[in-house]
C-alpha cells in the first residue's frame, strides 16, 4: 500500500507544473473616488462678479462635490477688469479648488503675458483671493530685455512685482556711459 502511494506522489512530482497566471484588471480611465469626469471642461473665474479668467482642461476629475478639479492639459486665459486678454497659462496637469479659489499648475508650466514676458517652471500656484502667483520650484522669467532665474518666487499675475526667493540670477544688457 505504501509503495502505491509513493509511486503516485513521485509520479505527480515529475509532472511539469503550469505557471499560475492571473489576469490583470483593466485600468479604468476614471479614478474610483471621482464624483464626475468631464471632457472639454470650461470654468470661468470671477472676482466680485467680474470675469478675470477662463480655465479650460482637456479632462477633469471632480471631487468633493465639484469643488476640486483634477485636470489634464490645462489652459487658463487671464483678463483685465475691462475684459481684455492679458495672458495665458498652460500646463500638463493642475488642481483647481473653488473653495480656496486656487489653481496649482504642474508639469511644463508656461505663462505668456501680452507684454512679451514669458515665465516657465514645473509648478506654479495662482491664488485668486490674494491675486498672486507663487512657487517653491525652479523658474525662468524672460522679459524683452532681461532674464531672471531662481528657485521659488512670489509675484502679481502681471509679473511686475516679482520677488525671487533663492538662488536668484539675472541677465540684462548694461549701457556703459561714454565720455
Amino acid at each position: 500500500m505504501y509503495g502505491a502511494i509513493s509511486v503516485l506522489l513521485l509520479g505527480g512530482a515529475a509532472c511539469p507544473k503550469k505557471p499560475a497566471t492571473t489576469k490583470r484588471a483593466q485600468r479604468s480611465a476614471m479614478p474610483d473616488s471621482a464624483d464626475q469626469m468631464g471632457f472639454g471642461v470650461r470654468h470661468v473665474l470671477t472676482n466680485r462678479g467680474v470675469s478675470n479668467g477662463e480655465l479650460l482642461a482637456d479632462t477633469a476629475y471632480m471631487y468633493e462635490d465639484g469643488t476640486r478639479l483634477e485636470m489634464r492639459r490645462v489652459n487658463m486665459t487671464f483678463y483685465t477688469a475691462q475684459g481684455v486678454k492679458d495672458g495665458v497659462l498652460t500646463s500638463k496637469t493642475g488642481t483647481y479648488n473653488s473653495r480656496l479659489q486656487r489653481l496649482e499648475a504642474r508639469g511644463d508650466v508656461v505663462v505668456i503675458r501680452e507684454d512679451g514676458k514669458r515665465f516657465s517652471s514645473q509648478q506654479l500656484v495662482f491664488d485668486q483671493v490674494r491675486n498672486q502667483f507663487f512657487s517653491d520650484s525652479a523658474f525662468v522669467l524672460n522679459e524683452p530685455k532681461r532674464e531672471l532665474s531662481g528657485i521659488g518666487f512670489e509675484s502679481d499675475p502681471k509679473l511686475n512685482n516679482f520677488k525671487c526667493l533663492k538662488s536668484c540670477k539675472g541677465i540684462a544688457p548694461v549701457q556703459v556711459p561714454t565720455r
